[in-house]
């Protein structure tokens, strides 16, 4: 058993390596099979086909990301809003040690999103539908969203996060933006923009708002009536 366990990690380890340094479009099943050292005989025998593989992989990548969100909550000494900040730090960490599994997640939660749609649902690779990693992530792919929720509920109760906040939305809001955040850090690296954002200060100004915006600081006003005389 442990020997097998062993194979399917040296496959799925080769189809990161691969798909990172070719790209997935470009990356064949008997490349990942040489480059892991084994048949690729044997690569079908624990992989269907390529797009079997690559749901193996999301499946591993969502265990990963589980894993930050687990850390962060069971962090000790600090509020739900404190955690929230530092969600947003580790999945850009999280992205930036393995973009290949941070990029498998967004494209998952794009295949959700065309699943739950039965029109669209005829769009989707058949192998991929048939891949039993992809049913076992339909089961567990909210389970880091569950962790978060939690964080979310946990600030309400320490008094860090506004209580009158629906927790899941605001889960769902936070993640929305941070998923955003980290597809932006290009645009402002990029050396050539005629913006006053930087990466220096576009993480703190960013977990600013956001904090802000939890804690309930952003507040809309009023404008003040002036009386005017027609005469």
């Amino acid at each position: 058993m442990a020997g097998e366990k062993n194979k399917e990690k040296l496959i799925l380890d080769s189809a990161v390596a691969l798909f990172t340094t070719k790209g997935y479009q470009a990356t064949r099943m008997e490349d990942v099979a040489k480059n892991a050292g084994i048949s690729k005989g044997l690569t079908y025998f624990y992989y269907k086909n390529k797009e079997d593989l690559f749901m193996a992989l999301t499946k591993k990548a969502f265990d990963q990301f589980k894993d930050e969100f687990r850390e962060v909550y069971k962090s000790n000494g600090k509020s739900g809003l404190q955690k929230t900040s530092d969600l947003l730090i580790r999945i850009c960490a999280f992205a930036k040690r393995n973009q290949v599994y941070y990029d498998s997640i967004i494209n998952f939660l794009d295949l959700v999103k065309q699943y739950n749609n039965p029109e669209t649902r005829e769009m989707i690779n058949p192998l991929i539908l048939k891949s039993s990693h992809f049913l076992k992530l339909l089961e567990v792919h909210q389970d880091p969203a569950k962790i978060g929720i939690s964080i979310v509920i946990q600030g309400q109760k320490d008094g860090s996060i506004r209580p009158e906040l629906q927790p899941e939305i605001t889960f769902f809001a936070i993640w929305s933006m941070i998923i955003g955040y980290e597809k932006m850090l290009g645009p402002i690296e990029f050396e050539g923009k005629d913006m006053k954002v930087y990466p220096e200060n576009w993480e703190p100004g960013f977990l600013k708002l956001m904090a802000d915006m939890l804690k309930g600081t952003i507040q809309a006003t009023k404008p003040a009536t002036v009386q005017g005389s027609l005469f």
